[in-house]
């Protein structure tokens, strides 16, 4: 097991494809125990992520700057790796922090790879309570639109 996922049932119930109740909390402070272990040296701005995965693990990342801005790593791109180093599925549930354990909203190109594995169902946490990425994301791009375009 990486440090990235926990074993099915932590971070809530969420039961076979996110139909449980997840325990929103929970969640949370998985996401700040990862943005504890950011690695943001220029901009200070360390951010955790936390996500269900419908299989009951929680999956977990952090941002990692880089000298050369344009490397840098998102939490997100963090947490989709350890989702497919736990074995892949299908993100229900999701979360991220700032360094004050604020919830914050991903950004467009996060909010982009989500899709990818989530889909629009997937519950993002805002300020505002949880809300479906296709609100966040409308009209977004996906693999049907790959195959259109062939």
């Amino acid at each position: 097991m990486t440090p990235a996922a926990t074993p099915a049932g932590h971070g809530g119930d969420a039961g076979p494809a996110g139909t449980g109740h997840p325990d929103w909390q929970e969640l949370r402070l998985a996401a700040r125990a990862a943005m504890t272990r950011a690695y943001a040296p220029y901009s200070g701005y360390p951010v955790g992520a936390a996500a269900l995965v419908d299989d009951g693990r929680t999956v977990t990342g952090c941002n990692v700057e880089n000298a050369a801005y344009g490397v840098a790593l998102c939490a997100e791109c963090g947490l989709v790796s350890a989702l497919h180093d736990g074995g892949g599925g299908r993100l229900t549930h999701f979360t991220c922090c700032d360094s004050r354990g604020a919830v914050i909203t991903p950004c467009g190109r996060c909010r982009q790879l989500l899709m990818e594995h989530g889909g629009p169902g997937l519950l993002v946490d805002t300020t505002a309570g949880p809300r479906p990425l296709a609100e966040l994301l409308p009209d977004a791009f996906g693999p049907d639109d790959l195959a259109a375009g062939r």
